[in-house]
Formats: structure tokens, C-alpha cells, sequence
């Protein structure tokens, strides 16, 4: 659950961050893979999740929900654990 929490708070602090207006970016990783790219996005409060395979192409989904979009990541990141 902490990294969860921690999610939660990476996110958090994209919205935080936008609050200047400039759309906010934060990458998640798992042993210097990078798995996903999400962007805040302040003027329509919403989330872009997108999530890379393995030829490092991106599929972007949005979410309008912080808890919605730190799911999505913990999942990629259980995922990609459990496949080492």
C-alpha cells in the first residue's frame, strides 16, 4: 500500500505543480524501464496515462481521477515486477 501512497502523492504534486497552468509531466519506472508517462493537464483538471510495450510505443489513455490514474500505474508497476 505505501507505494500506492506514493503514487497518489506523485500525482498530487503534478496537480499542485499545474496550478501555474503549464501542463506537468512525471515518469514511472521500474529498474530503469520506463513504463509509463503521465501528464497532468490543469485547464481540464485531467490525466494522460500513457503506457509503453515492449518496442517503447505509447498507448495514451485519459483520466479524469487521481485515485482512477494511480491504479492504472501500480498496476503497470506490479506487473512488470512480477515478470522479473
Amino acid at each position: 500500500m505505501s507505494q500506492l501512497a506514493g503514487i497518489i502523492q506523485r500525482l498530487k504534486s503534478l496537480q499542485e505543480g499545474g496550478e501555474t497552468g503549464e501542463v506537468q509531466q512525471r515518469l514511472f519506472e521500474v529498474n530503469g524501464k520506463t513504463l509509463c508517462q503521465v501528464k497532468f493537464f490543469p485547464g481540464k483538471d485531467t490525466f494522460e496515462l500513457e503506457v509503453y510495450d515492449k518496442e517503447g510505443k505509447g498507448n495514451k489513455y485519459p483520466f479524469d481521477d487521481v485515485d482512477m490514474t494511480a491504479i492504472e500505474i501500480f498496476d503497470l508497476l506490479q506487473e512488470e515486477k512480477q515478470q522479473q
